[in-house]
């Protein structure tokens, strides 16, 4: 079994169709098209509208598109993990309320919540799962509903955040396609400057939290931004020299949709060209553990077959890692 990769055989996403603007945002907070676009690199987000909506009605929505282009029977499914910051309830789990949604009956599914990071820490450890030789077809899933927690009074989280869902098949690849390496790490003396501290055991729901606003998430940008500049880009760094990759050879970076200065500052040390970077930022922000996934589904048609991916994010906790990847298919 040594030999035996996790390779994504397949990619979809979704995204809602409501369109927060900046122009919109304007209206609601101090701020302007331009100190947005000139900070963040973000123009406009999608946000998930309607009663009773929540992250599981956009991951269904990515997983089914996935089982369809995959010609994928949901039986064949072994496992489904949902990487999500903004689960449906604090239980079941979002993932069980997806695979009952997508027609799952084989498969087990759970939760796994890294911020930001969350897609990274679910595609390794279904990599696992592939690399045993314990399963065939495991989807991992990278959702979020972002709007839900943010406080549209506050300018400086409600610009950066959009609502969105991407999933990826795994399979078992013979031929060297598919995960190669990961770095993952965390630190948690971080917590305290990306969180939502109001809901959980230590905050229990009350007038008090509500209140204090304690239900939004809270983030001191100056502190996270340093964090993610430089952690985001060593572990890119860490990955490429322990595989002996280049700029010339690594054909795409796959950053996390956080800000662009961050994207920048990890391609620069990567030696990486702009040409070579995937972007999608200026039309949903950040999506949280949906980013990645989301980015890789609007480039697909420019993948070829055993093209270098490095994959790296950051988030909340701290989380933080990077991921090699060789990519297992030609555009379809």
């Amino acid at each position: 079994m040594g030999n035996v990769k996790a390779c994504i055989t397949g990619i979809a996403g979704y995204v809602p169709d409501y369109i927060l603007t900046n122009q919109e945002l304007e209206q609601l907070v101090e701020t302007s098209d331009e100190w947005i676009l000139s900070r963040t690199g973000i123009k406009e987000r999608r946000i998930l509208k309607g009663e009773g909506l929540g992250t599981s009605h956009m991951a269904e929505k990515a997983v089914n598109d996935l089982l369809a282009k995959t010609n994928t029977d949901p039986s064949e499914i072994d496992l489904l993990i949902c990487c999500t910051t903004t689960p449906d309830y604090v239980f079941p789990a979002t993932g069980n309320l997806v695979s009952d949604m997508c027609g799952l009956k084989n498969a087990f599914s759970y939760d796994m919540n890294a911020a930001c990071s969350g897609f990274l820490f679910g595609l390794v450890t279904g990599s696992q799962y592939i690399e045993s030789g314990k399963f065939k077809k495991v989807i991992v899933v990278g959702a979020d509903k972002m709007s839900a927690i943010v406080n549209y009074k506050d300018r400086n989280t409600c610009i950066l955040f959009g609502d969105g869902a991407g999933a990826v098949l795994l399979e078992p690849n013979n031929d060297g396609f598919g995960v190669v390496d990961s770095v993952l790490k965390t630190d948690g003396s971080g917590a305290q400057y990306l969180i939502m501290k109001g809901g959980g055991s230590r905050h229990p729901a009350s007038l008090e939290t509500v209140m204090n606003s304690e239900h939004f998430a809270h983030q001191e940008g100056a502190t996270v931004f340093k964090f993610a500049v430089k952690n985001m880009s060593d572990v890119a760094a860490e990955i490429m020299e322990r595989n002996q990759l280049t700029g010339d050879n690594v054909q795409w970076l796959v950053p996390h949709q956080a800000n662009k200065r961050i994207i920048n500052a990890t391609a620069e040390r990567m030696n990486v060209g702009p040409e070579k970077v995937m972007i999608n930022i200026e039309r949903y922000g950040n999506t949280t553990s949906a980013t990645i996934p989301l980015v890789l589904w609007d480039y697909e048609k420019q993948l070829k077959k055993g093209d270098n991916l490095v994959l790296a994010a950051f988030g909340g906790g701290f989380t933080w890692g990077s991921v090699y990847l060789k990519w297992g298919y030609d555009p379809k």
